[in-house]
C-alpha cells in the first residue's frame, strides 16, 4: 500500500502480512510484498497465485541468480526525454511498487543496473525505448520511469528478439501529468518473459497502459496500478493473440485511494491451436478513503479453434458506500452467428467472414494507441496470425 508526504508525492510502505502466515489475505492489498528473494518460499505451482502459470518453464527466473546488467537499448532523441543506467542503491526504486512474488523478487534483487527513464514538457510525437538483443540466457531488469508535473506524452516500449526475462517496471506519475504507455511484446518464438509492472498516480494525473502480446512462448505481463492522488484516472488496456505454443497471461490490478478516482480496464484476447492459452485476472480495490470512485473493467476471449483454454477471473472489492459507480464482466466464446450470418449475406465467404470479426475485435484496442503507424504494424502482425487459421 502507499500514502502520500506532504509534497504529495506517494511513498511506499511494506505490508505487514509475512510469507507462511495461516490467516489467510482477506483484501489485495494486503499481500506480502518485498524486494528480497530469500523472503519468498520456493513455488511448487500449488500456490493461488501460480496454479495458473506455466510454472516448469519459469523455472530459471525463479530458482538461481539470474544477469542484472545493463543492457543495449534504443530510444528516441528528444528534449525533455532521457535514458540512463543507476546503480540500484542510488535509483528511487519503490516508489511505484514493490514485488508480491518470487519471479518479480529475483529480478529485484539481481539487478545490477537500473534503467531509469525521465520525461518532462509536452511531447506531441511518440517517445519511443526499445530493446531486442537481450539473448536466451536467464536475465533481469528494472525500469524506472517517471512522467514530472503537467509533463504530456506517449511512450512506447517495444520487445523483440529472443529472452528469458524477469523484470520490474515501475512508473511515477506525477501531479497533472499523463502519459500513454504502450508496451508491445513481439519476442521471437520461444522467449520468456515475466513483467511486473507497477504505477503511482498522483492528483489530477492519467495514466494509460497498453499492453499488446503476440510473440513468445510465455509471456506474463502484470500491471498495477495505484490511483493515489484526487482526481487521477488510470485506463489499463490489453489485446492478445495466443496460438498453439503460447501462454499469455495477464494479471492487472487498480487500487483506488484517493476520491474521485477513475478507471476502466478493458483487455480482449484470441485464442486459435491446440494448446493455446492465456490466464487474465482482474482485481480492482476500491479504499474506504476513495469516495465518488468510478470503476469498471472487462475481459473478453474469441476462441477460434478447438483444444484453447482461456481462463478470465475478475475481482471487485469495494470497502466505501459513497462512490459513482463500480462494475465488472468477463466473457468467453466462440463467434455470434449473427454478425457471421450478416457478413455472409453481403457475399464475403465465411474464412474470410471469421477473420474480419477477430479483425474488428482486437483492433478496438489497438485503433487507442496515439501512434498510426505501430497501429497499423500491430494490425498487419494480427492479420499474420490470423492467415495461419483455418478452421472456426
Amino acid at each position: 500500500m502507499s500514502t502520500q508526504n506532504t509534497s504529495g508525492q506517494a511513498t511506499l510502505v511494506p505490508h505487514d502480512t509475512r510469507v507462511g502466515n495461516d490467516v489467510p489475505v482477506q483484501t489485495r492489498s494486503e499481500r506480502f510484498a518485498s524486494g528480497n528473494v530469500e523472503d519468498y518460499e520456493d513455488v511448487t505451482g500449488r500456490e493461488p497465485e501460480w496454479k495458473l502459470s506455466p510454472v516448469a518453464k519459469l523455472a530459471p527466473l525463479l530458482e538461481g541468480e539470474l544477469e542484472g546488467g545493463r543492457y543495449e537499448i534504443s530510444t528516441t532523441s528528444a528534449e525533455g526525454f532521457s535514458a540512463s543506467w543507476v546503480e540500484p542503491e542510488l535509483a528511487p526504486r519503490g516508489v511505484a511498487g514493490l514485488p508480491e512474488d518470487r519471479a518479480a523478487a529475483n529480478a529485484w534483487s539481481s539487478t545490477r543496473e537500473v534503467l531509469v527513464v525521465e520525461i518532462s514538457g509536452e511531447h506531441t510525437d511518440p517517445l519511443r525505448l526499445g530493446r531486442s538483443t537481450l539473448g536466451s540466457a536467464p536475465r533481469a531488469a528494472h525500469t524506472i520511469v517517471r512522467v514530472h508535473p503537467n509533463s504530456h506524452a506517449t511512450l512506447i516500449m517495444e520487445s523483440a528478439g529472443d529472452a528469458m526475462l524477469a523484470e520490474n517496471v515501475e512508473f511515477d506519475i506525477q501531479d497533472g501529468s499523463s502519459i500513454q504507455v504502450v508496451c508491445v511484446q513481439d519476442w521471437a518464438p520461444g522467449a520468456i518473459q515475466y513483467s511486473a509492472h507497477f504505477a503511482t498516480v498522483a492528483k489530477d494525473a492519467s495514466f494509460t497502459h497498453i499492453v499488446v502480446s503476440v510473440g513468445g512462448d510465455v509471456v506474463i505481463v502484470n500491471p498495477s496500478t495505484q490511483l493515489v492522488g484526487s482526481g487521477a484516472a488510470g485506463h489499463l488496456w490489453g489485446a492478445y493473440f495466443a496460438d498453439s505454443t503460447q501462454h499469455l497471461e495477464h494479471r492487472v490490478y487498480v487500487h483506488h485511494q484517493g476520491p474521485q478516482t477513475l478507471s476502466r480496464v478493458t483487455y480482449k484476447g484470441a485464442l486459435h491451436g491446440k494448446g493455446a492459452r492465456t490466464v487474465w485476472v482482474g482485481d480492482v480495490l476500491i479504499g474506504a478513503e476513495a469516495v465518488g470512485t468510478d470503476s469498471y473493467e472487462q475481459n473478453r476471449n474469441l476462441v477460434l479453434s478447438d483444444g484453447t483454454r482461456a481462463d478470465s477471473i475478475p475481482n471487485l472489492e469495494i470497502k466505501t458506500g459513497d462512490i459513482a459507480g463500480a462494475g465488472h464482466a468477463s466473457a468467453t466464446g466462440r463467434f455470434d452467428d449473427e454478425q457471421l450470418f450478416y457478413l455472409q449475406s453481403r457475399g464475403i465467404e465465411e474464412l474470410d467472414a471469421r477473420r474480419l470479426v477477430v479483425m474488428g475485435f482486437l483492433v478496438d484496442v489497438v485503433s487507442k494507441i496515439n501512434d498510426p503507424a505501430l497501429v497499423a504494424e500491430l494490425t498487419d502482425k494480427f492479420q499474420q496470425k490470423l492467415s495461419h487459421t483455418v478452421e472456426g
